[in-house]
């Protein structure tokens, strides 16, 4: 495949299964962490980006995570700002804490929703847009 066939629109991006990816990207030695922090990255700041979610909002959640674990950060009532973001959110983060075995898992998941944030703020530099939530 060339590199040309390999770039994925926003839309194609926005329309991968994030929870699927952090299911099978979790996980100690997973193959699927490439694509999990590669494409499932981007998708996921596609969404979070649509639904008006400021970049800061994720990486606080990524330190609630860190600081408190998976499971803690799903059982939040408002995971990231706004009704359907949070519904999102909240579904990943309980796909993560479906799989979470240990600490260095919340630390992956912690270091995922940081890099989330931070291709939401280079996003938002290149589109001169900032979000809207949180």
């Amino acid at each position: 495949m060339s590199a040309a066939n390999a770039v994925k629109t926003d839309d194609e991006l926005a329309e991968l299964d994030i929870a699927t990816l952090l299911r099978f990207g979790l996980g100690e030695g997973s193959r699927m962490r490439t694509a999990l922090f590669g494409d499932g990255a981007v998708g996921a700041a596609v969404v979070l980006g649509r639904a008006g979610v400021y970049p800061r909002a994720v990486a606080f959640l990524a330190k609630i995570v860190r600081g408190g674990g998976a499971t803690y950060a799903a059982g939040l009532d408002e995971p990231v700002p706004g009704e359907d973001a949070g519904s999102t959110v909240r579904a990943w983060l309980e796909a993560g804490a479906s799989v979470r075995r240990t600490v260095e898992d919340d630390e992956t998941l912690a270091r995922w929703l940081s890099a989330v944030a931070e291709i939401m703020a280079v996003r938002g530099m290149v589109t001169r847009t900032t979000g809207g939530r949180g």
